[in-house]
């Protein structure tokens, strides 16, 4: 195991880039940057022995500058919508930035922590970034501090360590916001690939993308992915849900979810000569098909269109800040915030 660094560029202010490369006994290697902490790349040997990288992204920082689809964000300080960019805790409002009609989607599309230097330490096999926010920012109470640990094994196993403290009760909800596309990054759309969710139940959503509040059965509808499902098979079928989003994004309720690591998804590739399991003690993941990726140019020049990559968010469910019937995303003081991610890539 080793991390390995090299330029990456500059912010707009001049202040240096890095990237930070960590490769394993099997030839997979993942490379994370301290501008937004955002996953770059990973390359991940197939059934075949051939290398792909799965990941959409860009081959300098300057692409993340104006990133529209955050390709490999980590979002903070909360992940997902909020219903009338506004949260009440302890009796008091806070007004947040208004950036998805009415709503606040990933705290601030120019100002969140994709999008601001993170400090970088580094050991032989792992990455820790860690960020720190004063209170009032971006509309969040609290003086916060969030790290993020990007860890590989020879298992190829990529895991994502998260850890929040403030020192008022706040909004800590981060997550990772990658596109995978297993047939390699710029290979056409990820519809062809299959997927499983160990997720019984979905948040549906009203108008604007924010949960109704319900937690509804999965049974019967299109939302079924308890059995393996080609992703393309019924995302556009013309229904309330998958009209209202385009497509997949939705947030799906993680079964037997206990804090607990729990297996909740995996993906395979159509030429069936790669799959990525993905687990979480989080107890929803958003699955968001890429309905929205604008066309555009990513790394070594690979064309990135609609539904070029896929999303597999782990998170407390979006708008629980202000849901009661969801679990809270509320922390701060002895609650201090902590989550596990991971995605293994295999040959199944």
């Amino acid at each position: 195991m080793s991390v390995q660094v090299r330029d990456f560029g500059k912010t707009r202010e001049g202040q240096k880039v890095s990237l930070y490369t960590i490769s394993n006994a099997n030839d997979m290697k993942v490379s994370v940057t301290d501008y937004g902490a955002n996953l770059v790349s990973v390359i991940v040997p197939d059934k075949a022995g051939n290398l792909r990288d799965v990941v959409l992204g860009y081959d300098r920082v300057e692409g993340y500058f104006e990133s529209p689809s955050f390709f490999g964000a980590t979002i903070g300080p909360s992940a997902n919508r909020i219903a009338d960019a506004k949260v009440t805790i302890e009796g008091v409002t806070y007004q947040l930035d208004v950036n998805d009609g009415p709503n606040n989607l990933h705290s601030h599309k120019e100002l969140g922590f994709h999008k601001r230097m993170w400090k970088a330490e580094s050991s032989d096999k792992s990455v820790t970034f860690t960020i720190e926010d004063q209170d009032g920012s971006l509309g969040f109470p609290g003086n916060k501090k969030l790290s993020v640990t990007y860890e590989l094994d020879d298992e190829n196993a990529l895991t994502l360590r998260y850890h929040g403290s403030s020192d008022k009760k706040t909004v800590l909800n981060p997550t990772n916001h990658t596109y995978f596309n297993l047939k390699g990054h710029g290979q056409g759309t990820i519809e062809d690939h299959e997927l499983w969710l160990g997720a019984s139940y979905y948040t549906p959503v009203a108008e604007g993308s924010i949960p109704t509040g319900e937690i509804a059965p999965v049974a019967g509808t299109v939302m079924d992915f308890t059995v393996p499902k080609i992703v393309g098979e019924e995302i556009d079928t013309p229904c309330e849900q998958l009209l209202l989003t385009g497509g997949y994004d939705h947030n799906f309720a993680i079964d037997g979810w206990d804090g607990s690591l729990r297996h909740f998804a995996t993906l395979k590739s159509p030429d069936g000569l790669l799959a990525m399991e993905a687990y979480t003690t989080l107890p929803g993941a958003q699955f968001y098909a890429g309905n929205f990726i604008t066309p555009e140019t990513g790394k070594g020049n690979a064309f990135y269109e609609k539904r070029g990559g896929l999303c597999l968010e782990t998170q407390y469910f979006p708008n629980s800040a202000n849901e009661k019937n969801f679990a809270s995303c509320i922390f701060g003081g002895d609650r201090e915030y902590d989550s596990v991610t991971v995605y293994r890539f295999c040959c199944k």
